[in-house]
Formats: structure tokens, sequence, C-alpha cells
């Protein structure tokens, strides 16, 4: 028994699939939370602040053409 074990040991130290499917793991993880930081803060704010500025950018271009008429 002991010497099934200690094949064991040492054949789970020579693979190291399971260490690439932690690494694997802990890249996914780290990239979801960057992505759920992003769209719930300052993502969000930075994309709709600049439609707000397209917005009336385009709002006081139309003014300035009507009043020109």
């Amino acid at each position: 028994m002991m010497q099934y074990i200690e094949k064991l040991l040492k054949k789970m130290k020579a693979t190291e699939k399971g260490q690439g499917m932690v690494e694997y793991a802990l890249i996914i993880a780290f990239v979801a939370a960057i992505a759920i930081f992003a769209l719930n803060g300052g993502l969000r704010n930075a994309v709709s602040n600049a439609f707000d500025k397209a917005t009336s950018g385009v709002n006081s271009a139309t003014t300035k053409a009507s009043a020109t008429e």
C-alpha cells in the first residue's frame, strides 16, 4: 500500500495538469473581476459621459444651424 501511495505521489508531482487548470481558472476569475468592476462603475460612466457630450454637440450644432437660416 505504501508503495502505491509513493508511486501515486511521484506521478502527481510529475504531471502538471492540475496546476495548469488552476492557473487558467485564476486567469478567468481575474478577467471576470475586471469586467464586473469596469461595467459596474468606471466604464459605464465614461461611455455615458461620452454619449452625453456627443448629444450636446449635435444639439448645439442643430440650434446654430437653425438660427442662421
